[in-house]
């Protein structure tokens, strides 16, 4: 029987643990190791991917050594080890070593002591690649743009604003019950709409600065500008920023329910994108989606003329990739990808991992 792993944890700013993960078959990669040697800039994601065909599926198979301390975690210079318990397949970890000189020349080897920070262990997924999404980046419906606390203007009767800049802003909502004493400035974007109702989905709320309140009176605060990506200005609305860097935990499991949700929204890019992007998906919340959930990405059959027959058909699709969800809205979720064999497209489709439902 596969051990089911729970509590497992991977940190540097990111988490990764397990929970309740789908019982898909976990085979082992062709021409696997049967160690590895983790080095800096490894992802767990990556060594995994070295020794089984689906990398999501590590936990299904890791065995921890309660020899050691903190056992979770992985760092530079530990190895990564293949075995076999009753014919089934672990992976377990061996705390790297250090070199000690002793006074008469010889060296000690001895196992590496962890009396360093969580965060220098190894990322689940590459960090850098979705900072910026879980810092900044929003999904709001209309009823929430209406209500936000919103820009009214600033000193000098200028009408844009930037770092450094004192502006006041009012909410005439709730008049800044529970005030913070940081906000992010937002400017509405993206209207996301479902390609296949026609629903719209939510409009994304780029932020475009961050204020630190300085006083409060009545309904209208005074902030100071402390950062700005570009112009601030009249009516741009104001959300809190909480911090989700550290608070982002990632579950690698396959959905709950089956999915099927189809790619909506690129971001810097124009017609593909491919490893390492971020991308927008038409499910979420309401679709029992959740942050670490996994999907398999299939690129839509090209329609082609059958020149035996006269008429037009649609090519089987083909699987072109994998995406992990880091951040859920109610209706949309964002995605980075993992894997990606050939360029992926807009109004490609994203599904639970076959044999997981």
């Amino acid at each position: 029987m596969m051990m089911k792993s729970v509590q497992r944890a991977l940190t540097f700013g990111l988490v990764l643990a397990v929970s309740g993960m789908a019982s898909a078959a976990v085979v082992l990669k062709d021409g696997h190791p049967s160690k590895y040697f983790v080095k800096n800039g490894d992802t767990l994601w990556d060594i995994s991917g070295r020794f089984l065909q689906e990398p999501w599926q590590w936990p299904e198979i890791w065995q921890i050594n309660e020899e050691i301390s903190n056992p979770h975690l992985i760092y530079p210079g530990d190895e990564i080890r293949l075995s076999y318990v009753d014919g089934e397949p672990r992976l377990s970890v061996k705390r790297g070593v250090e070199e000690t000189v002793m006074s008469n020349g010889t060296v000690k080897l001895t196992p590496r002591v962890r009396e360093i920070a969580n965060d220098q262990a190894i990322p689940a997924i590459p960090a850098s690649a979705i900072q910026s999404y879980l810092k900044e980046g929003l999904v709001v419906d209309r009823q929430e743009i209406i209500e936000a606390p919103y820009l009214v203007g600033g000193r000098d009767r200028r009408v844009i604003f930037g770092e450094g800049d004192t502006v006041y802003a009012r909410d005439t909502k709730t008049q800044w019950e529970g005030l913070e004493q940081g906000y992010g400035f937002y400017r509405t974007g993206e209207q996301y709409v479902d390609p296949d109702t026609n629903e719209v989905l939510g409009y994304e709320a780029r932020q475009i600065g961050l204020g630190r309140v300085s006083s409060h009176d009545d309904d209208m605060i005074s902030l100071r500008v402390t950062d700005s990506s570009e112009d601030l200005r009249i009516d741009d609305r104001l959300f809190s920023t909480e911090d989700r860097r550290v608070r982002a935990v990632l579950y690698p499991s396959a959905p709950d329910t089956k999915i099927e949700a189809k790619v909506i929204r690129f971001f810097d890019r124009l017609n593909s994108v491919a490893r390492n992007d971020v991308v927008v998906i038409n499910k979420g919340l309401r679709d029992g989606l959740k942050e670490g959930n996994v999907l398999d990405i299939y690129g839509q059959g090209e329609v082609v003329r059958d020149r035996q027959q006269g008429d037009m058909v649609q090519l089987p699709r083909e699987r072109t990739g994998s995406m992990v969800i880091f951040r859920v809205f109610d209706k949309v979720s964002y995605s980075l990808i993992m894997e990606s064999t050939r360029p992926i497209y807009m109004n490609d489709i994203a599904e639970s991992p076959a044999g997981s439902y």
